[in-house]
Parts: C-alpha cells; structure tokens; sequence
C-alpha cells in the first residue's frame, strides 16, 4: 500500500498546539505552555494511506524524508503568506485586513 506525506490536520503543519487552544477544548488552564502535537507528534506532518489513513512519521524515517519534508514546509509557509523577505507590520496582508485597534502613533502628534 502506498503512503504519503501530508500535512498534520490537527496542527495544521505547525507541530504544536497553543494553550490558548487547549484551553478553549478542554477548559483547564495550560499555564501558557505549547505543547506537541499528539497526533504527528511535533513533526507537523503524517504518512496517509490509500484508504485515507494516517499515521505518525517514526522518528527513524525522518533522515530519509528531510528534503521532501523541507519542500512541504516551503509550500506551507507560502501558503500563509510567507515570501521570505521581512516587512514592516504595517505592510503584512493579515494587518491590513484587521486594522489594529488603537494604530501605533507615527510621532505627527
């Protein structure tokens, strides 16, 4: 059977849940701690099968996977806006569909 590498669904690539988000599933206080996924066990991506079936990537597996694993991440990254090149906060895409509320003062005043 035929296994490929896919992005983690319940991080969604990143390799770890935020306590911010824990807390929202569980409602116990995480102590602002980030912890590793379960489910891909930090690595941010699983093996699926042809039936659609995923499983975490064993740790041996990795050494072999890097370059793959490296191009999924690239593809990732640019996925969520990452081009690889700084910008100022007022320049990045995601602040400017949400404003800040209270804008920094530009020293005019």
């Amino acid at each position: 059977m035929h296994e490929r590498i896919v992005r983690c669904a319940s991080c969604d690539g990143y390799g770890w849940l935020d306590a911010d988000l824990l807390d929202d599933l569980d409602g116990a206080d995480q102590a602002e701690a980030v912890l590793d996924c379960d489910w891909c066990g930090g690595g941010g991506y699983v093996y699926r099968d042809d039936r659609g079936v995923e499983r975490r990537i064993p740790d041996a597996d990795y050494p072999k996977l890097a370059a793959t694993l490296e191009q999924l991440e690239r593809e990732r990254m640019r996925d969520i806006g990452y081009t690889g090149s700084a910008k100022h906060p007022t320049q990045q895409a995601i602040r400017q569909q949400h404003p800040p509320a209270d804008p920094p003062d530009d020293g005019d005043n």
